[in-house]
């Protein structure tokens, strides 16, 4: 029961903002950008500065990289076989390869596993940011109605700062160089302030959704890779590689979680069918209700 209270919460901050929007109504696109640009970099220099670095965090990378690969290649023999366009493929790679392993996937783990498994729960969320903001960029620029070049895209990816805020993070860990608090404070203000941000505006957008551009079929299949068939995958990459334990299970857990709230913002950013893309997450986000609790039980 806790458990459901847990998904029921993170559903209701997304209600703020879905309420927020069909009365009221906001500049998506102008607050989706502050997130993306001003509020992530801060969000990952503390991550990485305050979670210390060890061998888990090469387990954690190599399972991710091929998780995320080995989707991408799912997806696009997919949308090849359906015949999607660019755009469209471009929608089913952020909304079925990326999932919501941060505001989510975090305090699941937290209540299932308690505080050992939150710190592997976020290193895999910085992870997954940091191929959001890399391979997900990448798609989000290819699919863009503005048509961006590979350079473009490429280009787009180094425009990222919450690569370098990552980067600082680690740098700054690794070198051992101490934080005063009078840069601590307000860098964690803003670090707290923006997974409810994010999730608002996946409200905000779920309240701007014009369902005649959305296709049940599309939706069903990014359901299909995101809640069954990423999980499917993570089980084979925990046989192979050497991760067991807590760990392993954390992992599964998370490949499980649904379409991630940050691909919205990228789709929003650069216009690759951010309706696609915040239905499929409402979609996967509303079946996690019963898929997460099952897959707990399956895994514990």
């Amino acid at each position: 029961m806790e458990l459901l209270f847990v998904v029921l919460s993170a559903l209701s901050v997304i209600g703020v903002g879905y309420l927020g929007q069909r009365t009221i109504g906001f500049d998506r696109k102008a607050i989706s950008a502050m997130a993306l640009y001003l509020m992530q970099p801060f969000l990952a220099f503390r991550t990485f500065y305050t979670n210390e670095i060890t061998i888990d965090y090469l387990y954690i990378l190599l399972f991710c990289v091929l998780l995320c690969i080995g989707m991408i290649f799912i997806v696009h023999i997919t949308a090849t076989i359906k015949k999607s366009p660019r755009s469209r493929q471009s929608a089913m790679v952020l909304s079925g390869v990326f999932m919501n392993s941060g505001n989510y996937g975090v305090p699941i783990i937290l209540l299932a596993f308690g505080n050992v498994g939150v710190d592997y729960a976020v290193i895999m969320m910085v992870i997954q940011s940091f191929l959001m903001n890399t391979i997900g960029v990448y798609y989000a620029g290819k699919g863009s109605v503005r048509e961006y070049s590979i350079k473009q895209s490429l280009l787009n990816i180094l425009k990222m700062p919450m690569i370098y805020g990552s980067v600082l993070g680690i740098a700054i860990q690794l070198l051992s160089v101490p934080m005063p608090d009078m840069i601590m404070k307000p860098i964690n203000l803003i670090a707290d302030a923006t997974i409810p941000t994010i999730m608002l505006v996946l409200g905000m957008q779920l309240g701007a959704i014009k369902k005649k551009n959305v296709s049940i079929g599309d939706v069903s299949t990014i359901m299909v890779q995101r809640m069954l068939i990423s999980p499917v995958l993570a089980l084979l990459l925990i046989w192979v590689l050497p991760i067991e334990g807590m760990l392993a299970q954390v992992l599964i857990v998370l490949s499980a979680m649904p379409s991630a709230a940050n691909t919205m913002m990228l789709s929003l950013e650069f216009g690759t069918e951010p309706d696609l893309v915040s239905y499929s997450t409402l979609v996967t986000t509303l079946l996690s209700i019963v898929s997460v609790p099952v897959m707990l039980m399956l895994v514990m």
